[in-house]
């Protein structure tokens, strides 16, 4: 297997991939994906690093690295191309991925980083990878979700438009992670209705009919505040969902949070699914069957990647106009 994973990896890295007629889109909440220097920049940046109460250090940080890694060239490996773009959340800086990619075989890839920095309070943003031999950068911009003008405390939405380079294609990208149930059920309900409003005025404002937004959206895609896209995006997690399929395992149930939204010009070319590969899983210890692997339980180290398991998505080129 490591073998055949290797051979894939000098493939992928002679230049484009050969089959021109797919896309594929991949996104993952990498769980406090930190380095491990107190920076200042958010209430979490002291906990992760050195001597903090995570104890977080270079060697865990870069195992880590080498895992997400693996995870992205395994993909490839059983998609027969790598990602063409990568979407990510819970990302502390543009420092941790440009350490990801030096680190590892990622660095014979051609990805190139797309962030901002947010105001959240745990200092993590979203964040974006593209591959240069596939796409044009064409334009990046990012929306803050506002209550009554008064912007929220969280991760700004990235919104990321590429062109491809063999079909002339252009496609608008947007990376988000929604507010969390923290804080009480009403509360979070507002804010989370809010960012969706924020997502929806994105969508409108853009004059491509090629979308594709993908993240953590904090609900299960039956929630209510998903009828606020229903004239703009169509959920690709939908079908997972009515079929008890999830991204995160909590109290022993899987629930569906991490998912694709697209614009109805890529929805009957598009499929999603969940990856679960078995070094992603750990066996629960109070309810039978698997969970995500996660890199803390409480404040103890454990050595996973993160409590929510990667998506991606598949575009067939040859169905859009």
């Amino acid at each position: 297997m490591i073998w055949m994973l290797l051979s894939s990896i000098l493939i992928f890295n002679s230049g484009p991939d050969t089959n021109e007629d797919d896309l594929l889109v991949m996104f993952w909440n990498l769980e406090n994906f930190f380095d491990w220097k107190d920076q200042g920049t958010g209430e979490s940046d002291k906990d992760f690093s050195s001597y903090g109460s995570r104890h977080w250090t270079s060697r865990k940080f870069y195992v880590k690295c080498d895992a997400v890694s693996k995870v992205i060239f395994n993909i490839a490996y059983k998609q027969g191309r790598l990602p063409d773009v990568i979407g990510f959340a819970e990302i502390e800086n543009r420092g941790v991925l440009s350490k990801l990619i030096a680190s590892t075989l990622l660095r014979k890839c051609d990805y190139r980083i797309v962030h901002f920095d947010s105001g959240d309070r745990r200092g993590i943003d979203v964040a974006f990878l593209y591959r240069e031999s596939e796409f044009d950068l064409l334009t990046i911009s990012r929306k803050v979700p506002e209550i009554n003008n008064l912007r929220i405390s969280t991760r700004d939405m990235l919104h990321i438009a590429l062109k491809h380079k063999n079909r002339g294609m252009e496609v608008d990208f947007i990376v988000c992670h929604h507010p969390s149930k923290f804080g009480g059920e009403e509360e979070s309900r507002i804010r989370r209705s809010a960012a969706m409003n924020a997502l929806k005025e994105m969508c409108d404002s853009l004059k491509g009919c090629r979308i594709v937004a993908m993240g953590d959206f904090n609900d299960n895609p039956r929630a209510a505040q998903f009828d606020i896209l229903k004239d703009v995006l169509i959920n690709k997690a939908d079908s997972l969902h009515m079929l008890r399929k999830g991204t995160i395992r909590y109290e022993g149930k899987w629930e569906l949070i991490d998912m694709f939204l697209v614009s109805s010009s890529l929805s009957d070319a598009s499929r999603m699914e969940i990856i679960e590969l078995p070094f992603l899983m750990a066996r629960e210890s109070r309810h039978s069957g698997f969970k995500p692997f996660r890199t803390y339980s409480g404040p103890r180290y454990i050595g996973g990647v993160s409590d929510h398991l990667p998506i991606i998505l598949n575009l067939d080129l040859r169905k859009i106009h």
